[in-house]
């Protein structure tokens, strides 16, 4: 059925798309990224913005493409789970739980593409 061929193509784009944006747009804020990183007591605030860019951008476009989909969702996971924590915290602050309950869906995408795949169009499938 074509539907099933599409499905995870259009799914994992769905996913991605969040990622790559956010992560253009601490590229082109980096300072103000910085300063909410800072803001929250994290270390090394440059550092870690420079981490999240690269995982926001290399894991979405990753998803996008189905190629290391595996990797690149792991990727996200490891930013989003900590993210989500430190500034979508509803126990510290309940107006965030959309938020956090946004966040705890992706996740659940991230981890079906991780155990998953990616699916058949992708790059992974067209190199095996």
């Amino acid at each position: 059925m074509i539907a099933q061929k599409y499905t995870a193509l259009v799914a994992r784009t769905f996913i991605a798309i969040i990622f790559i944006q956010t992560g253009i747009a601490k590229v082109t804020n980096f300072a103000g990224t910085q300063q909410q990183i800072a803001s929250v007591g994290i270390p090394l605030a440059a550092l870690v913005a420079l981490f999240a860019i690269i995982f926001e951008i290399a894991g979405g476009f990753s998803l996008v493409l189905g190629y290391k989909a595996r990797i690149g969702s792991i990727l996200l996971l490891l930013f989003l789970i900590p993210a989500t924590l430190m500034f979508h915290n509803p126990i510290v602050d309940a107006s965030q739980m959309i938020q956090f309950l946004k966040n705890l869906a992706i996740v659940g995408g991230l981890l079906m593409v991780a155990v998953y795949g990616s699916g058949p169009m992708s790059l992974d499938r067209k190199a095996t």
